[in-house]
């Protein structure tokens, strides 16, 4: 993978802002929260097809999937498993009264953004969302799956790579200053 590839500009631009322990761990709990408020509402929408049944949460997260595939293969797949066991999720409590799971989905959203911004806080550095807050809610769940690999120690060399592209930045944005 060359340094300069879409996928290494995305997870230098992500990490530097998530080098706090607490702030992955929180975006660890809040990303997946967030994408469950958001497919709650998106099962309320369904089709069946062959008898199999599909709704938008379903069609949604193939959509992420197919996005991601053209930034990492292997990190793509494992975000479609993810994020079908989160859809299904989504789906059991979307076939719950309205007002149930509506309030649920609510929760989720607001809590989930509000741990983010409590990251972001501690480790004293502005979201993403607050800048590019389309292309935050694009490349989110992606980086979950990412973390995901890091906190294993799968993939080091990746990851290697992208701390020193942050270290290197940092020390150029210093003798810059």
């Amino acid at each position: 993978m060359a340094n300069d590839s879409k996928l290494m500009d995305m997870l230098t631009g992500y990490a530097s802002a998530h080098q706090h322990p607490f702030n992955v761990l929180v975006h660890m709990i809040g990303i997946p929260t967030i994408m469950l408020g958001v497919l709650i509402p998106l099962t309320w929408a369904s089709i069946e097809v062959g008898g199999i049944e599909f709704n938008l949460a379903h069609l949604a997260m193939l959509g992420f999937f197919a996005f991601y595939l053209t930034l990492d293969r292997l990190f793509a797949v494992v975000f479609l498993v993810f994020s079908m066991l989160i859809a299904e999720l989504a789906r059991y409590i979307g076939a719950m009264p309205i007002a149930t799971s509506g309030v649920v989905a609510a929760l989720c959203f607001t809590g989930g953004y509000a741990a983010q911004f409590i990251g972001h806080a501690i480790e004293k550095s502005m979201p993403v969302l607050v800048k590019h807050p389309i292309q935050a809610n694009l490349a989110e769940p992606f980086f979950t799956v990412v973390e995901m690999f890091k906190i294993l120690g799968l993939r080091d060399d990746l990851f290697n790579q992208v701390q020193a592209q942050i270290t290197q930045r940092r020390e150029e944005e210093a003798g810059a200053a």
